[in-house]
């Protein structure tokens, strides 16, 4: 067609080869032969590229926090905080995929449920890094992923260091009189401390002069906030599928995930404000 828009006229390339093209950046041809649902059920797929895309937006939160925690310690700030934002940003996006998977009815899912086996998101050693990561530690959840020595390593090296959190106090207790911060729980979930709890109400009564820390503690309960948006959206999300069946890995489904919902990150951050 003579008057069809050419963008070759315009200085696009059109020919590529022997040059690197889009789908070569990214590797698509791998990437989407990778969805291979075991049953005719048409809401498979759904189901497939919903974790499947979860797992690739917790592979870059984890790369964020990971790069978060060592601008914290070099003390480069700036870049911490848009790091810090960006993993709040990419919570945002795993919490609109539930609005997707939640058009799946139960009907939809029994038609391949079965299939999975005991594989369950409850398996994702991505998400227990998330949490690690974050303070939420808890060594019992090494168990699921025993079979996958590689990914135990990865596990107990980031619980033979400080949690992000725990870099953040170090900070916290260096920007408001200094002193010796409590010992990092290495090895257990994170419980609110009295001494930290004090320190950041030092900040939040008086952050003219604390502005980063101030800040810096936004930044974390944003973070968290849209945390437990996405376990919330897990648990409506579960319930409205499968109601209070137990779940394909042996957790018992929704009682598992509403107690998963008590869990605080940063307990001191949420507790300070019934204070102010």
């Amino acid at each position: 067609m003579s008057g069809a828009y050419d963008p070759g006229r315009e200085g696009a390339k059109l020919d590529f080869k022997g040059a690197m093209s889009y789908g070569d950046y990214l590797h698509l041809d791998a990437l989407l032969d990778q969805q291979h649902p075991l049953s005719d059920a048409h809401d498979e797929m759904l189901f497939v590229i919903q974790h499947q895309t979860s797992e690739l937006w917790m592979k870059l939160a984890i790369h964020e926090l990971s790069a978060a925690r060592e601008a914290l310690e070099a003390g480069q700030l700036e870049p911490m905080f848009k790091m810090l934002a960006r993993v709040s940003r990419i919570f945002e996006q795993l919490n609109n995929a539930w609005d997707v998977l939640r058009t799946m009815t139960p009907a939809d899912y029994t038609r391949f449920r079965d299939t999975l086996g005991p594989s369950s998101g409850f398996q994702s050693w991505q998400y227990r890094m998330i949490e690690y990561v974050l303070g939420n530690r808890n060594p019992n959840m090494l168990k699921p992923h025993a079979h996958v020595p590689e990914v135990v390593e990865k596990l107990e090296q980031e619980l033979g260091r400080p949690s992000f959190y725990d870099v953040v106090v170090a900070r916290l207790f260096e920007g408001t009189g200094g002193g010796e911060p409590p010992a990092p729980q290495l090895d257990r979930p994170h419980e609110a401390v009295p001494e930290i709890q004090a320190r950041w109400k030092m900040v939040y009564e008086d952050t003219a002069n604390h502005w980063a820390l101030y800040e810096l503690a936004e930044k974390l309960v944003d973070l968290e906030d849209y945390f437990r948006r996405w376990r919330f959206n897990h648990v409506t999300t579960v319930e409205r599928v499968i109601g209070f069946k137990r779940g394909t890995g042996g957790t018992s489904g929704v009682g598992y995930l509403r107690r998963m919902l008590e869990v605080e990150l940063f307990p001191e951050l949420w507790h300070l404000r019934g204070e102010l």
